[in-house]
């Protein structure tokens, strides 16, 4: 299969590290994986503040790019949320049906990196290595909003040498929402906190997310607090092997 990678505008600036492993795992499971270089932004940041005209060009561009796709795949539970809920509500905005039609067209195309594996491959073993203690944030946008379910887990309870390890009260959001920690930073901090206390409750080594907005709230803490804890989005997880390890 030809899948088009759609990496992010924040894995690309911060954290290339999880595109490239999510081109290492579709390649090592036997898939061609394309990277339009014209892509850009999903638009979410803009649509989430409030400027939703704003997002129509990155919408279109989108659309225009990715059209063509057999499947996209994208690690980030949260781009895939703006895709799927949001990316009908910007095009009808315009009144354009080209535009209308190329979402409804392309959405069912589009697609989390854990649920591409599980739900269109039917993939849960794939063949990765990662011998730490790790624990799991299903983050907001993969829980309640694309609905991963246990996706994410049973991929990682198939890594061979993993130690993972439940997290409590994991459905409890980390405080991050985008601007939501900068405009409401108190209450962000106090979400956060809990978090944290739980992730170093399980004494894991490691805290894995589908989505890296979150762990880099998250990882932030647990770097000021000196814990030892790293963060690792899971397709970094799933590509490792005895050889990367």
């Amino acid at each position: 299969m030809k899948i088009s990678l759609f990496i992010t505008c924040f894995n690309d600036t911060l954290f290339p590290e999880t595109g490239k492993a999510t081109v290492q795992l579709l390649e090592r499971l036997g898939h061609t994986v394309a990277f339009p270089l014209e892509q850009t932004c999903c638009g979410q940041m803009h649509y989430n503040t409030g400027y939703q005209e704003e997002a129509i060009p990155l919408v279109q561009r989108f659309v225009d790019i990715f059209s063509d796709a057999e499947v996209v795949v994208i690690p980030s539970a949260s781009c895939v949320g703006m895709i799927h809920e949001f990316y009908p509500k910007v095009a009808h905005l315009t009144g354009d049906q080209n535009l209308i039609e190329g979402v409804e067209k392309l959405i069912p195309k589009v697609y989390e990196l854990s649920q591409f594996l599980v739900n269109k491959l039917g993939i849960e073993d794939v063949g990765a290595y990662y011998p730490h203690r790790v624990t799991y944030h299903p983050t907001c946008h993969s829980l309640r909003m694309i609905r991963v379910g246990d996706a994410p887990l049973r991929l990682l309870r198939n890594v061979k040498g993993i130690d993972l390890v439940e997290l409590p009260r994991a459905d409890e959001c980390c405080g991050f929402g985008g601007t939501f920690a900068v405009k409401n930073a108190d209450t962000s901090m106090a979400m956060l906190g809990d978090k944290i206390r739980h992730i170093k409750g399980t004494a894991a080594e490691v805290c894995s997310a589908a989505d890296n907005s979150c762990l880099m709230h998250i990882g932030g803490a647990l770097n000021r607090q000196r814990s030892g804890v790293k963060t690792v989005h899971l397709a970094e997880i799933l590509a490792s092997t005895e050889k990367t390890a």
